[in-house]
């Protein structure tokens, strides 16, 4: 069955409440006092990102848990969705959508690598030196046109341990070239991925199964579940703000522990 971009884009547009109901969540859960929100921070990315639905629970995405570490004036927009890559997403016009969005002063954190690799899949596939890189220009170019900055996120670890426990990457080149991409563009960059797998290796292989969506039915090394979540959040966090992303006056909570009961999956 074909589809057309505006199914494609109308889809899309009706997946933008979600997003904000989760930061409405997130906003709930924290203590009052939250004033106007000044500034938005949109993500653009995966499914490692991405707001689930009840049916998933308890998989969860850490753009969901990301509005707990920021001040309430600073609001999240989650556009990330499952098996995206840099291309499908502007391929079906979910990039179209965010720029549309986006305003000056606002953020867009881009968050792909996951589904780029998939060569079999050409609808998804890029070439991490070239088409990757290609691809993220078009998110970059977009946000600065609209006076918004772009962020670089390198994507998350996935768990995998050799047979000594040490932590391997799974990305192959594509953290570097979004690396070299961001120097030579002159973008933040977000180096989730080394220090995902930085954490991953500190907490051992027994106890990273705790931050992933592993349950009785299912090993997922891949997504996470609420700690799990939570915990990259708090890297993205900590480092928008080392990064001079954010300031000080936008971080929130970096240091302290986040009841797993604040994350919520909604309903289909």
């Amino acid at each position: 069955m074909s589809i057309t971009r505006r199914q494609v884009t109308t889809a899309a547009l009706a997946a933008v409440p979600l997003t904000a109901a989760a930061t409405g969540t997130a906003s709930a859960a924290a203590p009052p006092g939250g004033g106007r929100r000044e500034r938005t921070l949109f993500i653009a990315g995966d499914s490692t990102a991405a707001q689930k639905y009840a049916a998933a629970a308890p998989e969860t995405g850490w753009g969901t848990a990301l509005a707990f570490f920021l001040e309430n004036r600073l609001g999240v927009s989650n556009h990330a969705v499952n098996g995206r890559s840099s291309k499908s997403f502007i391929d079906e016009g979910r990039l179209d959508v965010v720029l549309d969005a986006i305003r000056p002063g606002d953020f867009l954190v881009i968050q792909f690598g996951h589904n780029d690799s998939k060569a079999e899949d050409p609808t998804r596939y890029t070439e991490p030196w070239t088409t990757y890189q290609d691809c993220l220009r078009r998110y970059i170019d977009g946000a600065r046109a609209r006076g918004a900055r772009p962020v670089l996120a390198t994507s998350v670890e996935r768990r995998r341990f050799n047979a000594d426990g040490v932590a391997q990457p799974t990305h192959g080149d594509y953290p570097a070239s979004m690396r070299a991409l961001a120097e030579r563009e002159r973008v933040a960059l977000l180096d989730i991925q080394a220090l995902s797998i930085a954490l991953w290796q500190r907490l051992g292989v027994e106890e990273t199964k705790k931050y992933f969506n592993w349950t009785a039915t299912e090993q997922d090394n891949t997504h996470f579940n609420p700690p799990g979540a939570i915990e990259v959040a708090r890297l993205v966090a900590a480092e928008s703000l080392r990064r001079n992303v954010l300031s000080r006056r936008d971080v929130r909570r970096l240091d302290e522990a986040i009841p797993e009961s604040w994350i919520t999956w909604p309903a289909a």
